[in-house]
């Protein structure tokens, strides 16, 4: 059978049919779904009900694996996943909700913020694929905004402005504007920030996009009330309705997203019952500035 894909936003989001990921891709395969990557930002896979070995196995063919460490508050022997998956549920070791003063489900919280995943790497994040195990019955769609369309919609002016500016990226800013401000001297020396340029070209076809985040919380060269208040302008014009998709999820969907011309957030549900989220991250092969002057 085929790979087919249907757009079902005007400007990108695209759902897969004709694909097992249960099985190993083709090399055929694996081209036409980065293919698909690359146009949409964004694609579904519905029906997938995967291992987490599988799920790594899918992601594995567009490169490498991302070493999850200095993405979580969370001490390593209290992960509840060990099989290399990033671990996106409201669960603790024992397959339970977390209690609502829990650290790691305070500092989790910033995931209903906008964001790109690892835009606090030197080295940001390139596909995330993220696997619906338990699906929490009320609330926690994931909305996607296209940063490509918001790039484009623009003024003149305004390109001109960001087009070589460079931001600061960190953990400790999108947690921190949500009031989660206690960390060890190891967690502050993980989270340091690191610099992302404010509009990023893509390296296949070459549009140009928004490089926002919740992580980012300064920029080079401008005072940081200055900064935060273009930061905050730019979001908004990049999350209005015209450029953003609502995936409503349902059991065993598998949504596969371009970090470099995406951002999404998770919305407010129901953190007395289960939802088991599961994340394999495809590493990005090169920083988007050189990171010396970020000491």
């Amino acid at each position: 059978m085929a790979i087919t894909i249907r757009q079902i936003h005007p400007h990108f989001f695209g759902e897969v049919s004709g694909v097992d990921l249960r099985k190993p891709l083709t090399p055929q395969e694996a081209r036409e779904i980065e293919a698909g990557m690359d146009k949409y930002a964004v694609l579904l896979f519905r029906n997938q009900d995967i291992t987490d070995e599988q799920q790594l196995a899918f992601a594995l063919n567009f490169g490498e694996r991302e070493n999850a460490r200095g993405g979580t508050v969370t001490r390593k022997e209290d992960y509840r996943l060990t099989s290399g998956l990033n671990d996106v549920s409201n669960l603790g070791k024992d397959g339970k909700p977390l209690p609502k003063d829990h650290r790691t489900h305070l500092f989790n919280l910033g995931n209903s913020l906008w964001h790109s995943d690892s835009s606090f790497r030197p080295i940001p994040a390139k596909f995330s694929l993220l696997s619906a195990r338990v699906v929490n019955p009320k609330g926690g769609n994931t909305e996607f905004a296209d940063m490509r369309a918001a790039y484009d919609a623009l003024d003149d002016d305004t390109k001109a402005e960001i087009e070589d500016m460079i931001c600061e990226h960190s953990l400790m800013y999108s947690r921190g504007s949500l009031g989660f401000l206690d960390y060890t001297d190891e967690e502050k020396e993980l989270f340091k920030p690191v610099l992302q340029r404010l509009v990023r070209t893509h390296p296949v076809h070459g549009r140009k996009s928004l490089y926002l985040s919740s992580h980012a919380g300064a920029i080079k060269g401008m005072t940081v009330p200055e900064a935060r208040l273009l930061l905050r302008d730019l979001t908004e014009h990049a999350t209005q309705r015209e450029f953003v998709h609502v995936h409503k999820w349902t059991l065993h969907d598998l949504v596969m997203w371009d970090n470099r011309q995406t951002m999404h957030r998770v919305r407010r549900y129901d953190q007395s019952q289960p939802r088991d989220m599961r994340r394999a991250t495809v590493a990005g092969t090169e920083p988007t500035v050189t990171q010396q002057a970020a000491e």
